[in-house]
């Protein structure tokens, strides 16, 4: 069989679908070649997933952040910069993107300045520690996150013009779960490694492992076969969404939308300080950063399509109760560390927890999407969607500021104080109305 009845053969499995090369949405050149284009997406984008496996900003760069004695209120900054930082700049760079014919090399370019960034934080891991590896591995995630943007927009423009419309839902399936469960193995690998502590050069090894697999994800994608595509709508897209800001006034669903979404960040921010509470308790063994790669893997292959039905009927009360399961894990950890702390020194109890966590924060991600979908059609959706990711992003960069908090608060202290946003959260999204009725 030749590589390329192998890929057609694979595509049509992968697909399932009785006209599978029935082609909605692109032109006649790309449809000839969906096969292949279908499978290089796929496999570029399983490399970039396991990249973010293996230096996942909830918990490998908390947990090294940890190990080299870097100051504990750059913890808070984290996922803030790794999310805001990749969020923001799209509304700018996506006007510029718009410009191009060919937009590939973009999302190629982005992933080959992700991997450089990540080494130089290998490079950190190993070699340096204290305050200062602590600033210069926030300084290389801030370029990371600014390339992951290049390639964040890019990817939905190249997506839109080489698969169908039918099937582009199916490429973000297939690779997600392929990474998951290499997630989950690699989390294995970890438990059963016969060491009790990894050296700093092991720290510097992982990172530099996942920045080959963003090369390699670079070098597949650059093999699609992407065709020429319009070029209009090139207007910068950051002024757009600050003209449109004023619907935050006259649009009261909406409104509290926002102030919803922004509360129940606290799932995202809670994740590293439960690595370092686990930590501090029990030290930095392999086996318990193995654990806690298995419980995110897990919680990501089980929780998903569950919470995703459950949207599709209320996406509202998916929101609600995600928050609520974030403040109520939250509350018992600081209950626990404050009347019976020895509990958390069970090396199960923590990983636990993060898994349920883990849980939460996939149904706040999947209730907000399908939420701000439902509120809206049309160009309204792409204002909501516009706006909220710009106020999103700089409210996300302001709640990093929560790590000084480390100054006077224990880290139990801070999640309780992280969680009770969480309960806000809850009883914000009970007031909003129930978009899918």
């Amino acid at each position: 069989m030749n590589s390329k009845t192998f890929t057609e053969d694979l595509y049509q499995k992968m697909v399932d679908e009785e006209d599978a090369r029935a082609c909605k949405a692109i032109d006649e050149s790309a449809c000839k070649v969906v096969s292949g284009n279908f499978v290089l997406t796929i496999v570029s984008n399983f490399f970039s997933k396991l990249g973010d496996a293996v230096s996942n900003p909830k918990i490998v760069l908390p947990w090294i952040m940890e190990t080299i004695s870097a100051p504990l209120f750059l913890l808070g900054f984290l996922v803030p910069i790794r999310e805001s930082g990749s969020m923001i700049p799209q509304l700018v760079i996506a006007g510029f993107i718009r410009k191009m014919e060919i937009r590939k090399w973009i999302w190629v370019l982005g992933s080959v300045l992700q991997a450089a960034s990540m080494a130089g934080m290998g490079f950190v891991a190993w070699t340096m520690e204290g305050a200062a590896g602590g600033w210069m591995i926030i300084a290389l995630l801030i370029i990371f996150s600014l390339s992951r943007g290049l390639s964040s927009v890019a990817a939905k423009d190249v997506l839109g013009k080489t698969i169908p419309k039918s099937q582009r839902g199916k490429v973000t399936g297939w690779s997600a779960s392929a990474a998951g469960l290499i997630t989950l193995a690699y989390g294995i690998v970890l438990v059963f490694t016969p060491t009790d502590n990894f050296t700093p050069a092991v720290y510097g090894l992982m990172l530099v492992s996942a920045a080959l697999f963003w090369i390699a994800g670079a070098f597949v994608y650059a093999k699609i076969k992407e065709f020429p595509g319009e070029t209009s709508g090139g207007a910068n897209g950051f002024l757009e969404a600050i003209k449109r800001v004023n619907i935050l006034k006259t649009d009261k669903p909406f409104r509290k939308f926002v102030i919803t979404r922004s509360l129940l960040l606290c799932s995202a921010l809670t994740a590293p300080y439960y690595v370092v509470l686990a930590q501090d308790k029990l030290g930095s063994p392999a086996y318990l950063l193995g654990l806690f790669v298995i419980a995110d893997g897990a919680a990501g292959l089980i929780s998903g399509p569950i919470w995703g039905k459950f949207a599709d009927v209320s996406s509202r009360n998916v929101m609600i109760i995600a928050a609520a399961l974030t403040a109520i894990l939250g509350i018992s950890v600081f209950m626990i560390d404050s009347l019976q702390s020895e509990w958390l020194s069970l090396m199960w109890v923590l990983p636990l927890v993060y898994f349920f966590l883990s849980i939460a924060h996939q149904g706040v991600r999947v209730g907000r999407k399908t939420y701000v979908v439902d509120l809206a059609e049309g160009n309204k959706r792409t204002d909501y969607v516009s706006v909220s990711n710009t106020l999103i992003g700089v409210i996300l960069l302001l709640m990093g500021l929560t790590g000084t908090l480390a100054t006077f608060l224990s880290i139990s202290q801070i999640i309780l104080v992280l969680s009770i946003l969480g309960v806000i959260g809850a009883w914000m999204a009970k007031t909003l109305p129930d978009v899918e009725k």
